[in-house]
């Protein structure tokens, strides 16, 4: 729907949901002096039964909207996680990297202290002190900062694989 019907149908909802309000109101505070005629009172619950149908529709609509679009990133981020992990492959392998430096890199690349990657590798702070220099040494790069540069160069450098389509209706 376009944004001047989900507009037309929110404004009669609001009129409406005025109606009601300032109808219980009145009748609670006693100021109303005549009623309104049935026939205006049957039309404006048409109206407002009317108004809350559209809204649910339009509800409904928003939600499968929402829904399909929030799978279509899914899918994408499930694509460039698992391409971001062949390129790091593809980049360990070209650059030489042993099993432990591998470990090392990934970890590394995760945001990990070297505090942090010791631990997890259940080794010493110096032997991860080592094994990350022999990791920029041979990415030719001088720190964590560069190293994750190149990964970020290549994914920003189409070497993904191309954004599948949209999923039709969502843009």
């Amino acid at each position: 729907m376009t944004r001047w019907s989900v507009l037309v149908v929110f404004t009669v909802q609001a009129l409406c949901t005025v109606f009601f309000i300032s109808d219980i109101l009145m009748t609670v505070l006693g100021l109303r002096a005549n009623p309104i005629a049935w026939q205006t009172r049957e039309l404006l619950e048409l109206g407002a039964a009317l108004g809350l149908f559209l809204g649910m529709v339009l509800g409904w609509i928003a939600w499968r909207r929402t829904h399909l679009r929030a799978r279509n990133f899914e899918r994408r981020l499930r694509a460039a996680s698992g391409a971001f992990i062949d390129l790091m492959e593809d980049r360990f392998t070209t650059w030489g990297l042993t099993p432990a430096e591998r470990d090392v890199a990934f970890f590394a690349l995760k945001g990990l202290s070297l505090d942090e990657i010791a631990a997890v590798r259940e080794t010493s702070v110096g032997t991860v002190k080592a094994q990350t220099n022999a990791i920029y040494r041979k990415a030719g790069v001088s720190g964590r900062a560069q190293l994750l540069s190149l990964f970020i160069d290549d994914l920003l450098n189409d070497a993904l694989p191309a954004a599948q389509p949209m999923i039709a209706g969502i843009s």
